[in-house]
């Protein structure tokens, strides 16, 4: 899900920076971005919801692969917060093969009579 942040912290080279960006990915634990700020793993950042205005400080978690000018960077809020999104994700031990779960194939039953 895309959401405009904007993040800002201190790079590989130990100088600040503020970066506008849109998440590639969001979960209640962090999100995925494409920053050009060079960071490195562990560093602490503050990332900002553009839409809410509401900021969170998060660990740079994963590093992944260079996208042009831009890295894709894991990020992990120092504490879990589900309702930074302001969407409702599901719960952590459900599963595809739980009752409650269905698939667009399967059809409902038809009701007895």
């Amino acid at each position: 899900m895309q959401v405009s942040v904007r993040i800002y912290g201190v790079d590989a080279h130990s100088k600040p920076f503020d970066e506008e960006a849109d998440t590639l990915a969001i979960s209640a634990h962090g999100a995925l971005v494409l920053l050009q700020s060079r960071v490195t793993s562990g560093s602490l950042l503050t990332l900002r919801n553009n839409t809410t205005k509401e900021e969170q400080e998060c660990n740079v978690a994963f590093l992944g692969p260079v996208r042009g000018n831009k890295a894709e960077i894991g990020l992990e809020f120092s504490a879990r917060r589900p309702q930074f999104w302001r969407i409702a994700f599901p719960p952590e031990d459900w599963s595809s093969k739980s009752p409650e779960a269905r698939t667009a194939t399967q059809q409902p039953k038809p009701m007895s009579k």
